[in-house]
């Protein structure tokens, strides 16, 4: 049965019994809604898309089909994954659009942390329309939504993240799956359904990506140092087993230099900033304390690896004062 609300009796989804009968009734509920006709989903990689993305495959095949921007803003192999889990592995119907030099063409200069989230998101929805124009058939979009997203939509807190923001003329009756589930809960599902668990449990990742990492003005060498920071700070946390015991880490480049030594010669290249925090509601944040031998290793690893980074930091801010990101 497909739900508007999520009913006030419903089980919490902590078993992968339960999840099974909710998958089982939203495949059935699916089938119902969307019939012989088409359905088109923006698949980000994030695990909310992704667990939509993987129940609708089950539903409708090759009736759906999924639309991958890269918007050049992406962690260090995220597209390819997307591209192997749901192309490859289960033969979806996914165009992928590397639409990286249009977004940092349009991005180069500007410094205002606001007008970059704007630049971003509405040349997302641009690429997408136009990826949507191309299609013929399509009468239903699939999107990632979840109850927290209605709940904080309702309450005033934020706008409803996925509804709105296509063109008019795009006329799709809306496929929201998940929308009764709870995040904890769109994990025991993903992973119900086969997903990898780097997938299933990513942790948060902001829809402007790295872009609201590399604070002003974006630059190609910069991000390619939050980049690379970025992939040597996962893989040390999962060798570490920090991986999924931490809610959220990640580095930032800031848009400053200072002077340095590398063999023998001055250097005057970025400081790196590391972040690692845990939190139950995002509203207060406390940082990971991580053990002196821990950063010891990340500082020469990123100084040695990374081109253009001189210095390591080490951000113990919690919120408040300081916000999750850095802009």
């Amino acid at each position: 049965m497909a739900y508007d609300r999520r009913p006030d009796d419903m089980k919490r989804i902590t078993t992968g019994e339960l999840a099974d009968e909710f998958i089982e009734e939203q495949i059935f509920a699916l089938r119902e809604q969307i019939g012989d006709k088409k359905v088109l989903l923006a698949l980000s990689g994030g695990v909310d898309s992704s667990v939509v993305a993987a129940l609708l495959i089950k539903a409708v095949g090759q009736q759906l089909t999924c639309v991958h921007v890269n918007h050049g803003l992406l962690r260090k192999g995220e597209p390819e994954q997307v591209i192997e889990v749901f192309k490859n592995q289960m033969k979806a119907n996914l165009i992928y659009v590397d639409a990286t030099d249009r977004f940092l063409d349009k991005l180069a200069g500007v410094t205002d942390p606001e007008q970059k989230r704007k630049i971003i998101g509405g040349e997302f929805i641009e690429v997408f329309a136009e990826e949507a124009h191309k299609l013929n058939g399509i009468e239903f979009l699939a999107q990632g939504t979840i109850w927290p997203d209605i709940l904080e939509s309702e309450a005033g807190i934020k706008a409803h993240h996925n509804a709105g923001g296509l063109p008019e003329d795009l006329k799709f009756e809306l496929v929201e799956p998940v929308k009764i589930l709870f995040k904890d809960e769109v994990r025991v599902v993903g992973e119900r359904l086969g997903l990898p668990a780097n997938m299933v449990y990513r942790q948060p990742f902001p829809g402007p990506g790295l872009g609201v990492r590399c604070p002003g003005a974006i630059t190609r060498d910069r991000l390619e140092a939050v980049r690379e920071s970025d992939a040597i700070l996962r893989e040390e946390f999962a060798k570490n087993g920090l991986e999924g015991r931490v809610w959220q880490y990640f580095t930032v480049v800031p848009d400053f230099k200072s002077t340095g030594v590398k063999d023998g010669k001055r250097t005057f290249d970025w400081p790196c900033i590391i972040r690692a925090i845990n939190t139950t509601d995002v509203m207060e944040v406390t940082v990971e304390h991580l053990s002196d031998e821990l950063i010891d290793h990340l500082v020469k690893r990123i100084i040695s690896e990374v081109p253009g980074i001189n210095r390591v930091l080490f951000d113990y801010t919690p919120k408040p004062p300081a916000t999750v990101e850095y802009e």
